[in-house]
């Protein structure tokens, strides 16, 4: 197993693994110690699918916490790949929260679980979930049983026992060492988002070199946004993996819903915001609206046309066209075209990310910038309007991240006229791979006394 990549300039936290079978209560137990809701949490088994890392802290003690997904031993398939990666997350942690469900009590799965954490040499902390009164005390008495110790009732739930839990936890973890005064803004952040099964994690799989999510054809694998450190291109990056995107958030349910508004949430404190496409099938309303979520966002923007091994000359033909027809409004975004399961033109990624960074951290001095509209009102002025001609006076840039810009202005822009704008600024000053963000100022006119 190859070791994760530490962020440049900082230090590795004491990681803790929360593991145990389906459905016995580890997201809400995660959620309980993280103090707010972060994992996604349904009743129903199997919702976390991957190893999911958070940040917690407790009495000034900072420590990762690691969900995984619901462990079976015996289990075949996507179970049998969930369960893989549970393993994997025990064997990198410093601890290990064995979580079991009282009210079922002790299952052969859970001996077999027991037998590779001894195997692991990490310090287990069993954890009695769902224990809501004193009769549920009891039944947890039964897990002495399992030989790991005396079992900590809580109720992930309501919140029982969960401090008592935590100090203990502190109890088990190593030391985190200290920081270091090195100040470092870390790596690039970048989303990985799209529709189910478009091959997202089969992305970064390739681009972390080793199966750190769960790949299936079965579309909406991923639920929680994993985030990986990935060392690609002679530069580290934060990749995050997101859940597909089937439909609008208002119309999703379920752990649905709340995966929906992760990935959002994942969009919105990314730099960048890979959309995968699957090219051996059309772009479709839901491909454009999760560019569109990017695009409002004020995020960078790579598109990544996946699956190409399946475009043959016919589908190639007819691509072509709906890319004409349908990404007319994101023609600066740059395209790459891979195939994410052997890793043809992977590596041209890392090319298109850093232009889209640069577009998105380009700067226009104000000098060059009103020099520039000075020609370009001069060239092709605004269009009269009921005997008016408004004009742009002067200008300025705001901000960057994205590009953002005021248009002082002697009357109101026709919104055809802003976007013949954007487009000159693009020509001129480059910006690829970036939205560009117009606001417009309308100066008063003063009364004459």
């Amino acid at each position: 197993m190859t070791e994760p990549v530490t962020e440049p300039g900082s230090v590795r936290l004491p990681v803790l693994a929360v593991v145990g079978r389906p459905n016995v209560g580890k997201s809400t137990l995660v959620n309980r110690i993280l103090g707010r809701r972060e994992a996604v949490v349904q009743d129903v088994p199997g919702v976390t699918r991957d190893r999911v890392s958070y940040e917690a802290e407790w009495n000034g003690r900072e420590f990762t916490v690691v969900d995984t997904g619901g462990w079976d031993p015996d289990a075949k398939g996507l179970a049998e790949r969930i369960a893989a990666q549970a393993e994997v997350a025990v064997a990198a942690a410093d601890a290990v929260l064995f979580v079991v469900d009282a009210t079922v009590g002790i299952t052969d799965a859970d001996e077999e679980v027991v037998k590779v954490l001894r195997r692991s040499g990490n310090p287990v902390v069993l954890v009695a979930n769902k224990v809501d009164d004193e009769r549920g005390e009891l039944e947890a008495a039964s897990l002495w049983n399992l030989g790991l110790g005396e079992p900590f009732p809580v109720s992930a739930l309501h919140g029982r026992g969960a401090g008592d839990l935590l100090d203990i936890i502190l109890d088990v973890l190593p030391e985190a060492p200290l920081e270091t005064d090195e100040e470092d803004e870390g790596p690039h952040r970048i989303a990985l988002v799209g529709k189910p099964n478009a091959g997202k994690s089969s992305l970064l799989n390739k681009l972390a070199g080793a199966e750190r999510v769960v790949v299936d054809s079965v579309a909406g694998t991923t639920v929680d946004p994993v985030d990986e450190l990935v060392e690609f291109g002679g530069d580290v990056w934060r990749f995050i993996d997101t859940a597909g995107i089937r439909r609008r958030v208002k119309e999703a349910s379920g752990h649905e819903y709340y995966a929906s508004l992760r990935t959002a949430a994942a969009i919105e404190r990314a730099e960048v915001a890979v959309v995968v496409l699957d090219s051996s099938e059309s772009i479709s309303e839901q491909d454009l609206r999760i560019i569109r979520q990017v695009e409002e966002a004020g995020r960078a923007l790579v598109i990544a046309f996946n699956k190409w091994d399946l475009v043959d000359d016919e589908r190639r033909y007819y691509l072509d066209r709906e890319i004409t027809r349908e990404l007319v409004q994101v023609q600066w975004a740059p395209r790459v075209n891979i195939t994410a399961l052997t890793g043809w033109h992977v590596d041209r990624i890392v090319r298109a990310l850093n232009t889209a960074l640069d577009g998105w951290y380009t700067r226009v001095p104000t000098g060059l910038l009103n020099s520039f509209l000075g020609r370009l009102v001069a060239e092709h002025p605004h269009p009269v309007r009921s005997g008016k001609q408004p004009k742009i006076m002067f200008g300025t840039q705001a901000s960057v991240a994205p590009p953002t810009f005021v248009l002082f202005t002697s009357g109101k822009l026709e919104d055809q006229y802003l976007r013949f704008v954007e487009r000159r600024l693009r020509e001129e000053f480059g910006f690829e791979g970036s939205p560009i963000h117009l606001t417009q100022r309308v100066r008063e006119k003063r009364k004459r006394r």
